[in-house]
């Protein structure tokens, strides 16, 4: 499989965008502590979080046109 530029910078622009903001929000405005609270679990979170960051990453790499 080869790498495109383009879509790896698409991609890479995203990710630090939705890594901002997710990081804004978990810790500035939900609490982590309050997401861990709500859900029961530690794990759960941060598989979570970090399905919430890769999904959408690789969906923006993956429909990013050549």
């Amino acid at each position: 499989m080869k790498l495109k530029k383009r879509k790896i910078k698409h991609a890479a622009l995203f990710f630090l965008c939705w890594f901002a903001l997710l990081v804004f929000l978990v810790d500035g405005v939900l609490k982590f502590q309050t997401l861990v609270d709500y859900f029961g679990s530690y794990a759960l979170v941060e598989i979570a979080l970090v399905l919430l960051l890769l999904l959408p990453t690789w969906a923006v790499y993956r429909f990013t046109k050549e």
